[in-house]
């Protein structure tokens, strides 16, 4: 089969690699009909993070059961699947207690699975992992389109919005106005939040905030953006969702964090041990940081419910599409903020 392959910082190519099959009763291979390229995949991309040269990345795989193993009884071939960025047994002490991420197992889609960015995946576990399309979505390519950001970005931004405790009529702040943060501001605007302010470098970006129910928006930089933040308002918000990674980012997010507030956590916080985090501020303002990696899985079914109700929509963050052949393009035009978000149809 052909897949994605890092070959180093800015190197991305498609390569013959050996395609995955059944190995355990439990194994499930998928052929993979839609997938994405990631913001986070731009870490390695950049070189900030280091995996070995020749790894087969991807991590957002949706498709159609080819096989399954003797002990699968969740899906059969020819099902529609589509499956969270982490892989997860289902049957662990964090399993069982919805901390998918938290899998003992410490499965990854890359290596002998196959990596997401490629013509197949297997998927060990699949009874703890996959995630049933309805048949009578299982053709719909609008409503495809609409689920595959369950995978990643659409749990990730619901997890930001729970960890932060949004709730009806409240005013949250969403930093960050990549995949994440977007759906971040779907997800407070679906759990009923009166008032959504996003804060981010780019207008098209907020412009499509604004399309998902941000009643106001925040350009500004550093102590500037802290104080408009802090102006609309009136002292800082009691839910603020941070949705970039970076040590800025979550310094923002804790600066406009009203004294007692929360700050629900998703961006995968790279700097931070170099910059710091103003856990003083936190202190004195008694201001809790929740979230972590999202679990995806365990919101899985309620998101793909409101999806298929036609109630969720967040395939608005495709802003190009690529086949296979196009994904060394795909992390170009993502790297260089000409996209936000790539879908990918091997």
């Amino acid at each position: 089969m052909r897949a994605a392959i890092y070959r180093g910082p800015g190197d991305i190519a498609i390569e013959d690699v050996p395609k995955p099959d059944i190995e355990s009763p439990t194994d499930a291979v998928i052929r993979v009909t839609h997938t994405a390229i990631c913001g986070s995949d731009l870490w390695f991309y950049r070189g900030d993070k280091d995996p070995e040269p020749g790894s087969r990345v991807g991590h957002e795989p949706m498709g159609i059961v080819e096989a399954v193993g003797d002990d699968v009884t969740s899906v059969a071939p020819g099902d529609r699947v589509l499956a969270p960025f982490a892989i997860s047994c289902g049957e662990c002490e964090f399993c069982r207690k919805g901390l998918y991420t938290s899998c003992v197992e410490d499965e990854s889609w890359s290596g002998d699975n196959g990596g997401a960015q490629g013509e197949y995946v297997k998927c060990p576990f699949a009874d703890g992992t996959l995630v049933r399309v309805p048949d009578r979505y299982a053709d719909d390519e609008d409503t495809l389109e609409a689920l595959l950001p369950l995978t990643d970005v659409m749990g990730t931004g619901h997890h930001a919005a729970v960890s932060a405790g949004v709730s009806e009529g409240d005013t949250a702040v969403v930093v960050g106005d990549g995949a994440v943060g977007l759906c971040g501001v779907l997800a407070a605007q679906r759990l009923g939040a009166e008032r959504i302010v996003a804060v981010g470098h780019h207008e098209d970006r907020l412009e499509l905030a604004t399309e998902f129910g941000a009643t106001e928006t925040v350009t500004e930089r550093g102590e500037d953006a802290v104080d408009r933040i802090r102006e609309l308002t009136y002292g800082g918000a009691n839910h603020v969702m941070e949705c970039v990674g970076a040590a800025s980012a979550m310094n923002t997010a804790i600066a406009a964090a009203r004294p007692g507030g929360t700050v629900g956590y998703v961006g995968v916080p790279y700097g931070v041990d170099e910059e710091g985090l103003d856990v003083f501020s936190m202190f004195s303002d008694n201001v809790a940081l929740r979230g972590g990696v999202a679990p995806v899985r365990d919101y899985a079914e309620e998101l793909l419910a409101d999806v298929v109700q036609g109630t969720l929509d967040p395939s608005p963050i495709f802003t190009e599409t690529v086949d296979l052949d196009g994904v060394p393009e795909g992390y170009r035009a993502m790297d260089e903020r000409e996209a936000i978000k790539v879908l990918v149809k091997p």
